[in-house]
C-alpha cells in the first residue's frame, strides 16, 4: 500500500510542474537513474547495505530527475506528446549504460532482481524503510498549494511571491526519495504514477491537495489488486507484479494519447 501511494503521488507531482499528464517516473528515465544508482552502489562496495543502495539510488533519482526537467526548460516543445517520448528516450540510454555496466563487471544479476518488480522477496527487515513514504506524504500535502501555483508555470509563481527554483528543487528531491525507497526494496513498477493521477485528475481536477488522498488510495488499490492478479493467475507460482501494472498502464497510455487526439491536444 505504502508503495503504490508513493508512486502515485510521484506522478502527480511531476504531471504538476510539467504541465504535462503524460509525464512520470517511468516516463521520464526516473526510474533508470535509480537503476543506475543501485548498480553503482553494488559496484563500489563488494557488499552494500540496504541503506547504502538506497541512498545511492535517491542520489541517482535526484540527478536524473534535475536533468529531464533542465532539458524542458532549455527546449521549447510545441508538443505534449514530445515530452514524455524525450522522457523514454533518455531512460532507454540510461539502461543501456546500466546493462554495459552490469555485462562488463558482471553485475547483472543485481541489475535483472531490480528490473524485475515483485514483492515476493519482502521480508522483515527490508520494507521498513517504506514508513518514510508517509512523511513524504504530508511534506507534500503542506506544500500543495505552492505546488499548484508552481504548475502555472515561473512567471506567475514568481508574480505571487514563489521562489520557483527552491519549490522546484524540493519537489524534486520528495519524488527523487519516494522512487529511490521503491525502486531499492521493490523494484521497477511501470506506469502506477501514469494511470491514477490521470483518473483522478479527470474525475476531480487539478488541486493538488484535495486530491493527494484520493491518489493516495487509488494507488493503494491499484498496487493490492495487481499484486493479487500475480499471485492467483499462474497459482501457486507467482508472476511479477510490474508486468501486471506494465502490461494495464500500456493500454491506459494509449488510451490518454487517442483522448488528447481527439481532442486536437495531440498532432
Amino acid at each position: 500500500m505504502l508503495t503504490g501511494a508513493a508512486m502515485a503521488m510521484a506522478g502527480l507531482v511531476m504531471q504538476l510542474i510539467t504541465q504535462n499528464r503524460l509525464v512520470e517516473p517511468t516516463t521520464t528515465g526516473t526510474i533508470e537513474w535509480a537503476g543506475l544508482g543501485l548498480l553503482t552502489v553494488y559496484l563500489l562496495v563488494p557488499a552494500p547495505t540496504l541503506m547504502m543502495r538506497m541512498t545511492g539510488a535517491i542520489v541517482f533519482a535526484f540527478i536524473g530527475t534535475m536533468v529531464f526537467f533542465w532539458f524542458l526548460r532549455s527546449v521549447k516543445l510545441r508538443s505534449s506528446l514530445i515530452v514524455p517520448i524525450i522522457g523514454l528516450m533518455l531512460g532507454a540510454v540510461i539502461s543501456a549504460i546500466s546493462t554495459f555496466l552490469g555485462l562488463f563487471f558482471r553485475a547483472s544479476q543485481a541489475l535483472e532482481g531490480w528490473f524485475v518488480g515483485s514483492f515476493a522477496s519482502i521480508q522483515v527487515g527490508r520494507y521498513e524503510y517504506l514508513w518514510i513514504i508517509i512523511g513524504v506524504t504530508v511534506c507534500i500535502f503542506f506544500l500543495a498549494n505552492r505546488l499548484t501555483v508552481v504548475g502555472l508555470g515561473e512567471d506567475i509563481a514568481t508574480s505571487l511571491g514563489i521562489n520557483y527554483n527552491r519549490l522546484m528543487m524540493i519537489a524534486t528531491g520528495l519524488i527523487a526519495l519516494s522512487v529511490g525507497i521503491v525502486a531499492t526494496v521493490i523494484g521497477n513498477l511501470p506506469f502506477l504514477g501514469l494511470i491514477v493521477p490521470n483518473l483522478v485528475s479527470m474525475i476531480r481536477g487539478d488541486d493538488l491537495r484535495s486530491n493527494l488522498p484520493w491518489v493516495c488510495i487509488i494507488g493503494m488499490g491499484t498496487i493490492l489488486v495487481s499484486d493479487l492478479i500475480s499471485r492467483t493467475l499462474i497459482k501457486p507460482f507467482e508472476l511479477p507484479v510490474s508486468l501486471i501494472l506494465g502490461t494495464v498502464g500500456a493500454a491506459v497510455f494509449i488510451i490518454i494519447l487517442l483522448r488528447q487526439r481527439t481532442r486536437g491536444g495531440v498532432r
